[in-house]
């Protein structure tokens, strides 16, 4: 049975145009390659495995994830070094020994010594010699030991003499996302991997090598200018890429490769706006481009072949509703935009769209070509 047409899809509907999708693929290669330095993809974005293998294509084969329920996915597919990106939870150590007693290679990540106390305990009730690697702080952003915490070296000696395994040290600059210029950007990238190196160098002081020394954000690790010291670099959402990273210039609007697919379902016409069937369900309540800017609403509408209508967002969302105007909330001309047409959101996050859906219908030429599942949960 031949693949529907965009115009038979069921809306909403999520949308990844795979021309656009390998470029990212092929930029992110092209920058590491560039700088000598492996990718450790993160798969929290894709939550799929055909486009992880394509991820992965030309790299070790490490990955990263943020639920469990992921690593269970990828692990059955086949990749079995994960890093668990999210600093790990006591209530989950019992969980994540039984993955490491069934074969997968996970690795999880803490950032204070009250947790690395309940991971040595909980090695001791189970058995089990945990991989761990501590996440340093580079910019206030996020968790993390600063790489000149007294507790830093003391929490890490505590693992190593628990028996338990010291991978390494971690670093997410979250802060790049708050980012105004190019300029900014190259400088987070710089702090960050001053921050993993610098940490790593002084556990090393104290006898405690890191075998891995991993960075990264989409942001700073297309904007790195010199990784010297890094071992990995982490990153996911450069795969579609998004209205937050083209904000950032990280990227264009052309070259977002993720889009909801959506149907005009009525008019409001004594505002002059527009409904469709794409409200936050569909599209998140992800407001990422709020602090930048250009603010894109809820997302920025582009027609059904992806081509662009000037600054039409979504302006406002319920459930199951998205309700577009022009810039500046202007009315939109109703007349362009009869019940029944059809168009594609360009979404502010693409991790976070993606989320509220099960499945992809992947483009080649603008047209459907394979439906790729994703999987969800915790």
């Amino acid at each position: 049975m031949p693949n529907p047409s965009l115009n038979a899809l069921p809306t909403p509907c999520l949308l990844v145009d795979e021309t656009r999708m390998q470029a990212n693929i092929d930029a992110m290669n092209a920058q590491l390659q560039r700088l000598g330095v492996p990718l450790r993809p993160h798969l929290k974005t894709c939550k799929n495995i055909e486009i992880a293998r394509a991820m992965l294509a030309g790299h070790p084969g490490a990955a990263a994830v943020s639920t469990l329920a992921e690593a269970d996915y990828f692990f059955r597919h086949g990749i079995t070094d994960l890093l668990y990106a999210v600093g790990i939870a006591p209530g989950k150590l019992a969980a994540v020994a039984e993955r490491i007693e069934a074969g997968m290679d996970l690795t999880i990540i803490l950032d204070q010594a009250a947790t690395a106390n309940a991971v040595v305990s909980a090695g001791r009730q189970l058995g089990c010699r945990f991989r761990v690697m501590l996440e340093i702080d580079a910019d206030g952003a996020r968790a993390g030991f600063r790489p000149d915490d007294p507790d830093l070296v003391s929490t890490a000696r505590k693992l190593v003499e628990a028996g338990a395994d010291l991978a390494g040290v971690m670093v997410h600059a979250g802060g790049s996302y708050g980012c105004s210029s190019r300029q900014a950007i190259v400088d987070m990238a710089a702090t960050e991997r001053r921050a993993a190196v610098t940490a790593a160098e002084r556990l090393g002081a104290h006898g405690l090598q890191c075998r891995q020394v991993s960075v990264g954000s989409t942001p700073t690790a297309l904007r790195a200018q010199d990784l010297a010291g890094v071992t990995e670099v982490r990153a996911g959402v450069y795969i579609f890429q998004d209205l937050v990273m083209a904000g950032l210039g990280i990227c264009t609007e052309s070259e977002i490769a993720v889009s909801v697919l959506t149907e005009v379902i009525g008019h409001r016409k004594a505002q002059g706006e527009v409904l469709v069937d794409a409200g936050w369900m569909a599209l998140s309540r992800d407001r990422g481009t709020a602090s930048q800017a250009r603010d894109r609403g809820y997302g920025l509408v582009r027609d059904l072949d992806g081509s662009d209508l000037g600054e039409v967002i979504v302006q406002a969302t319920n459930q199951e509703h998205g309700i577009l105007a022009g810039p500046d909330n202007a009315a939109v001309r109703l007349a362009d935009f009869p019940v029944g047409r059809r168009l594609r959101i360009l979404p502010n996050h693409a991790c976070a769209t993606a989320a509220q859906h099960a499945h992809y219908w992947l483009l080649d030429n603008q047209e459907p070509a394979r439906l790729l599942r994703r999987c969800n949960g915790w």
